[in-house]
């Protein structure tokens, strides 16, 4: 069985391969896995493990081992067959202050990219360019995903904001 394919943009893992990886790193490996699911070692393991082809998981079994495991492959599949990008926000306090520095990142960012409409006129962006963009963008989304995850955990009870 092959544990990639080629897709545009590189070869990419298949699920079953970033799963399997995914659960190999969890603490404990896939024993661990299967204990905390409650699923017998044996013919789970196997559907687990990208050595056995023919053994899979059923869509709600997948769900459980993905919210349980929270690896990084499976993400990154996601991520290069679907062209995505996902986040995983580390709640801040939504605070009056980190509002008002959210305000001033907004403000510099703006200024960051109206540093970049001189360089865009030409159509041609190269590899320094579309980095600064990228690190700036996916920074300020971070920050701002961090205070919205930190509003809704005040508002619902779990965190004081």
């Amino acid at each position: 069985m092959s544990t990639s394919t080629e897709i545009t943009g590189g070869p990419v893992r298949s699920l079953a391969a970033a799963i399997d990886l995914d659960c190999r790193n969890f603490h404990g490996g896939h024993t661990a896995v299967c204990a905390i699911l409650e699923e017998p070692y044996g013919p789970f393991q196997k559907r687990l493990s990208s050595s056995y082809p023919e053994h899979h998981l059923n869509t709600l079994q997948l769900a459980r081992v993905v919210e349980l495991t929270r690896g990084p492959m499976v993400r990154e599949w996601f991520e290069q067959v679907f062209g995505v990008v996902t986040y995983q926000p580390k709640p801040v306090q939504a605070s009056q202050d980190a509002l008002k520095q959210l305000s001033r990142l907004l403000e510099k960012e703006g200024k960051f990219v109206g540093s970049l409409v001189g360089g865009a006129a030409d159509n041609q962006w190269n590899a320094d360019e579309v980095a600064a963009l990228e690190e700036h963008g996916y920074a300020l989304i971070g920050k701002l995903l961090g205070i919205m995850a930190g509003a809704r955990e005040a508002m619902e009870g779990r965190q004081h904001g």
